[in-house]
Formats: structure tokens, sequence, C-alpha cells
């Protein structure tokens, strides 16, 4: 139970609430293909953490953070390419938590 007290801390902020939509569906938020990773360079895609934070109009470090923190409960996955970091929604982790939420609570 304490893991999801941290999960729904993580989700009660709009900014991050938005960045999980966002990474959802890249290709409709994120205008340049070069945002993100295609599934054919890469099966699982991920967007830069660059235009994440373009999109968000945040600092980097402040996006950095939050990307982090989503990351720490599982609600985001990560894989560097290079010297970018890519993020990409854990989708078995997000419906483990919507399970919970309609079962449970």
């Amino acid at each position: 139970m304490e893991n999801y007290v941290e999960v729904f801390k993580v989700l009660a902020n709009e900014s991050r609430l938005e960045m999980l939509k966002w990474l959802k569906k890249p290709y409709e938020y994120f205008d340049r293909p070069t945002a993100f990773l295609s599934k054919n360079i890469n099966e699982k895609g991920g967007v830069c953490v660059g235009d994440i934070q373009e999109k968000a109009n945040m600092s980097q470090s402040t996006v950095s953070y939050y990307l982090s923190m989503m990351q720490k409960v599982g609600l985001l996955e990560s894989e560097r390419h290079g010297k970018w970091t890519y993020y990409r929604r854990n989708e078995e982790r997000i419906q483990e938590i919507a399970a919970f939420v309609k079962m449970d609570l």
C-alpha cells in the first residue's frame, strides 16, 4: 500500500500528469520526428528529455526531477542513446495502478 501512496503523491501535480499524457501519444504532442525514438529504431520508443522540457516550458532541472520521480515509482522507463535520455510510459505499471483504483478503492 505504501508504494501506491508514493505513486499518488507523484500524480498530484498537474505538470507531471501532463507529461504522462504527452508520453501516451508522443506523435500527437511532439511535432518533431526527432523528438522521439520511432518504433523502428527502438521497439519501445521514447521521447527525449530536451523535447519534454521544451514542451513543458520548465527548467531542465525541474523536468529531470519530475521524470526521475515518475521513474522511481515505476510510471516511466528510460533508455540512454549516446548523450540523450529517452523516456516512455511503463504501461504495465500504469495498468496495475488503474486496477488497484478500480478494485480496491
